[in-house]
């Protein structure tokens, strides 16, 4: 078995002192320890509950699901109650883990998912049913509003712009956990066939689930060095 722990703190302070990671990094390394696993690399997210982007967990689902790995949480606990770690989850498609409750697999994050997008879904029903009633008072929505009529295409041409930015985002972020890697090995001389194989050999993959060669690698060293 091969693990991508993942770890959560939520304030710089706490990443610093060691204040709770060090009990999550200690219940990991006994599980991997006790089932014979193979840690290949940890992530550390530092958060509050003010943000939901969570860029080492988006790090650490790529990574397992280019190696084939599990990732590994320590406690399941708060993670009903993490929407964006649920969704991010679900739409990876990696294996997961928690080493407290080993029994909360793929079926467990789908439940908990479930019982989030209820929620969601009661959420926006009321939210229609209160703009029903707003409209048929009288009240004006969206186009139907006289500063409103000339936005739609400009509403359009802003969604294709997000579009395209949400794309080159995905691909700029697809290899931030290997840029690393293959810059250190880079600067020491290594050339690009050999940092290929060295991917290759510690079971990395490339984002389309294929072996790494040398134009890839050189690929990714040019979009972060120039980019």
């Amino acid at each position: 078995m091969k693990l991508v722990p993942y770890y959560r703190v939520s304030t710089s302070k706490q990443a610093k002192s060691g204040l709770g990671l060090e009990g999550q990094e200690a219940t990991v390394s006994q599980f991997a320890n006790a089932h014979g696993a193979q840690v290949l690399k940890s992530y550390i997210e530092v958060e509050t509950g003010k943000w939901s982007e969570r860029p080492e967990l988006a790090k650490a689902v790529s990574h397992a699901r280019r190696s084939k790995a599990t990732l590994v949480i320590a406690k399941l606990d708060r993670l009903a109650r993490n929407v964006h770690f649920l969704s991010g989850l679900m739409e990876a498609g990696v294996k997961f883990l928690a080493c407290d409750q080993p029994s909360a697999n793929d079926l467990t994050i789908h439940i908990l998912a479930a019982v989030a997008q209820d929620e969601a879904h009661r959420i926006s029903e009321r939210t229609k049913a209160a703009l029903k009633a707003y409209k048929a008072r009288g009240g004006k929505l969206g186009a139907s509003r006289p500063e409103c009529r000339n936005l739609t295409m400009d509403a359009s041409r802003r969604g294709a712009t997000a579009a395209g930015k949400a794309a080159r985002r995905e691909a700029d972020t697809a290899y931030t956990d290997l840029y690393p890697i293959m810059r250190e090995l880079r600067d020491k001389g290594v050339s690009l066939r050999a940092i290929a194989r060295h991917l290759n050999d510690d079971g990395y993959e490339t984002r389309r689930g294929r072996p790494w060669n040398h134009v890839q690698v050189r690929s990714v060293l040019r979009r972060y060095e120039v980019g």
